[in-house]
Order: C-alpha cells, then sequence, then structure tokens
C-alpha cells in the first residue's frame, strides 16, 4: 500500500456566514474548485461552540446557523499560496488550520 504525505486544511465556520452577502462555504468551495484544488468536502455539525458562543439556535424544531467543517486535501505546495486569501474570506467568523496527512 502507498502512502502520500499530503496536507489537510480544514476551516470551521457557521452556515449563515457570508462574504460579500454570499454563504462563506459557498464562496469557499468555488475559490478552491477555480485554485484546482484536488478535492473539498463541507460538513454540517449538529451543534457545537467557539469564540462566537454556541453555533446553533433551535427554532420549533428547526436548526439555523449550524457548524460548518469544510477539509481540503491537497499537497503543501497547493494549499499554501492560498492560506492568506482563505484567512481574509474567513476573517474573524471562523478557525483556519493546517495539519499533514498520510493518503492511501
Amino acid at each position: 500500500m502507498t502512502r502520500v504525505k499530503m496536507w489537510c486544511l480544514t476551516i470551521r465556520i457557521k452556515r449563515n456566514d457570508q462574504f460579500h452577502g454570499k454563504p462563506l462555504h459557498k464562496v469557499l468551495i468555488e475559490f478552491l474548485m477555480d485554485a484546482k484544488i484536488s478535492g473539498a468536502t463541507v460538513w454540517t455539525g449538529v451543534d457545537g461552540f467557539g469564540k462566537r458562543r454556541r453555533s446553533t439556535i433551535h427554532l420549533e424544531g428547526i436548526t439555523i446557523n449550524m457548524p460548518l467543517v469544510m477539509e481540503v486535501v491537497d499537497e503543501q505546495s497547493r494549499l499554501e499560496p492560498l492560506l492568506s486569501q482563505i484567512k481574509r474570506m474567513v476573517n474573524d467568523n471562523g478557525l483556519v488550520s493546517l495539519h499533514e496527512v498520510e493518503v492511501f
């Protein structure tokens, strides 16, 4: 089995976060696709909290403003040039982290 060292960029935001009036997670996905990144997934969280307090609001059985986690996997040389633009888009609305992973 071949193992390849790559990098995983993790972005934690909320569903209602926006960038220039558009949903932030959609803007980020488009940005990553345009940059020809290998892959990204947006995960919806059930509950969470951070520096902006709790990430969920429940209204008559409907949950809004849920936490979202984006995982982006590619080579370090392809992700690092994008970090400043991604951090600018996320701003103080979320958390951006980068760590090495082994891909099988």
